[in-house]
């Protein structure tokens, strides 16, 4: 079988597409044959080799595979046989191993999927359960409204769809025409500029000078501060991610400034469940469940074959593309 390995961290030349002999499930394990195999952000740190949970070199990336149980282990459920089910690599003991035609994992790690979900629609699924995971993270306040800077990304296209499905406002920004079009399908009532400078002024316009109740920010840097003076009263920053880098000023300093406005920050990793099994795995019931009942959407998925993954990962690394990259063996 084919799988995509990194020897050498580095840039998408640092993939590597190489033959192995198939792999036998072993005890209480089970063997998946991949349809779809999700390209993420993780996959790239683990290609860098910055990745803080990084697996052992050398390394197969791919954090989340869709695809049928071909192969049983001995102890295995015989059930399993034939069905389709999500592999997420926050259920194996190491992370990645999804960017192969067919990987083994322990029998109860696998999530079943519904007939009625489309394996490159399940691939999402994890960005789903993270969006799930954020909005829990707010608190029991009631948000109307919320803030998605990038929101033709594969995560904010899910934190849209959630949005929606608790009939929020939603507000995004995003790069490009296309981008935007993208964004405006997929859900997002309101888009505005993401300069820093004028992002807050911008988001009081379109929520009649209140503000957002949430703001999910993963860029950091000048953004992170734009989201604080553009909160409502109590409003909360989730800081998810900072890929421009950390906070450009001093965010205790700038809450201090508003302090009429009693604003909190909140950072948020999905690695807080790493230990907690039983809430993350009820977190991706719950995604799974409200795909297959209609109450959440996932655009349709980039697909590119397998040996496509360099040019995969260059997208990423340009922030050329629109919502979610899935790879095809």
């Amino acid at each position: 079988m084919r799988i995509v390995q990194i020897t050498t961290p580095g840039g998408p030349e640092a993939l590597e597409l190489v033959d192995r002999p198939m792999p036998e499930p072993g005890r209480d394990a089970i063997r998946v044959r991949a349809e779809a195999i999700g390209v993420g952000r993780a996959d790239v740190l683990v290609r860098r080799g910055t990745y803080k949970w990084m697996p052992p070199l050398p390394a197969i990336p791919g954090s989340e595979m869709v695809g049928t149980v071909d192969a049983l282990g001995p102890g295995a459920p015989a059930d399993l046989l034939g069905r389709r089910v999500l592999v997420s690599a926050r259920e194996l003991p190491e992370r990645g191993g999804g960017y192969a035609e067919a990987i083994c994992i322990p029998a109860d790690a696998a999530f079943l999927l519904p007939d009625g979900i489309d394996p490159f629609d399940a691939a999402s699924l994890p960005n789903l359960q993270l969006a799930l995971a954020l909005f829990d993270s707010v608190g029991s306040r009631a948000p109307t409204s919320v803030l998605i800077p990038g929101a033709a990304g594969a995560v904010g296209a899910m934190l849209t769809s959630v949005a929606r499905s608790q009939g929020l406002q939603v507000i995004g920004t995003a790069s490009s025409d296309a981008k935007r079009a993208y964004a405006r399908a997929n859900g997002v009532d309101q888009l505005v500029d993401s300069d820093p400078a004028t992002l807050a002024d911008a988001v009081r316009a379109v929520t009649g000078g209140r503000g957002v109740d949430i703001a999910f920010d993963h860029v950091g840097a000048a953004s992170i501060i734009a989201c604080l003076h553009a909160l409502a009263p109590l409003g909360t920053v989730l800081s998810y991610n900072i890929v421009q880098g950390p906070p450009a000023s001093d965010v205790f300093q700038a809450m201090r400034k508003l302090l009429d406005r009693s604003l909190a920050v909140r950072t948020f990793s999905m690695h807080t469940f790493d230990a907690d099994r039983n809430t993350r795995r009820a977190l991706m019931q719950q995604a799974i469940d409200g795909l297959a009942q209609g109450r959440f959407t996932v655009p349709a998925a980039l697909r590119l074959p397998l040996d496509q993954v360099r040019e995969a990962h260059r997208l990423l690394d340009d922030r050329a593309h629109v919502g979610k990259i899935v790879l095809v063996p």
